[in-house]
């Protein structure tokens, strides 16, 4: 425990802490965007990816906690190491311009940091939580109201599975929801763009030999995550996955209408969206 505090109450010690915090979250946001893209191999591919990690509640919950865990610790750590920052120097730099090579992207990582953790927030409420004001999935008929979690794929066993694919494509043709994955991930990227190079810094991996390199690697990496993530809303706005999404509401629709007992998978032949 005393080792923990010493640690903690190091500038040292928190820039390490933040540091490693942020590795865990960098590689997360790599695998994620890796894991999204599936949706261009078509329904069963995003479906059964999707199952698999939902199904396996024992791996699930302990890697969503250990990332909450890395979330608060990375961003407790920024705002202790920025008010620590601020009580050595209390004064402004007398000409009252921003430190010489100083980037907007590092002048701007705490608050830019806090606006990403928003939206995090927001995609967990619409993606993994679904609450309802943000599931609403349009119908021909307004009178069927359904949610995200109305759209199951059915399968050949009888038995039934969330419809990632056309939960994300009915998300995503909302254009004022793609603008906010815009803005969000916009902002995300920009923050990772000076991000992933200070976390070579804080761990000693970085020196006027590798600088150079490493902000680049940074900005590249930056640029990739940019580009597929909005490659997916982009595409959904162009037409990917209309025809799927219709067939899903419809089988959703159907299912609402029936009595509980012939709503019954069991009782219903397989749907192939494909």
């Amino acid at each position: 425990m005393n080792l923990v505090l010493r640690i903690w109450n190091s500038s040292l010690g928190k820039k390490y802490l933040m540091a490693l915090s942020g590795v865990v979250l960098v590689l997360f946001v790599i695998g994620h965007m890796v894991g999204n893209l599936q949706i261009f191999l078509g329904p069963e591919a995003i479906n059964r990816y999707a199952h698999f990690l939902q199904s396996n509640v024992e791996l699930l919950w302990p890697v969503r906690l250990f990332l909450l865990t890395m979330v608060v610790l990375h961003i407790v750590s920024a705002i202790r190491l920025t008010l620590d920052n601020r009580a050595a120097r209390p004064m402004e730099y007398a000409h009252g311009q921003p430190p010489f090579a100083a980037s907007l992207a590092s002048r701007t990582m705490l608050v830019g940091g806090l606006v990403v953790a928003s939206f995090i927030v927001f995609h967990l409420l619409h993606y993994t939580i679904k609450i309802d004001s943000l599931s609403v999935v349009k119908t021909s008929a307004p009178a069927t109201a359904l949610k995200f979690q109305d759209l199951k794929e059915m399968l050949p066993t009888g038995e039934t599975r969330p419809d990632v694919y056309a939960m994300m494509v009915a998300g995503f043709s909302n254009p004022w929801i793609s603008l906010c994955y815009a803005i969000g991930v916009g902002l995300l990227c920009f923050h990772l763009s000076h991000g992933i190079a200070a976390m070579f810094q804080s761990l000693g991996f970085r020196n006027h030999v590798y600088s150079p390199l490493i902000e680049k690697a940074a900005k590249v990496i930056a640029l990739v995550l940019v580009v597929g993530y909005l490659s997916i809303p982009a595409a959904v706005l162009l037409g990917l996955g209309r025809t799927h999404l219709e067939k899903a509401v419809a089988q959703a629709a159907m299912i609402k209408s029936l009595p509980a007992s012939k709503a019954d998978p069991q009782n219903l032949k397989a749907n192939p969206l494909k």
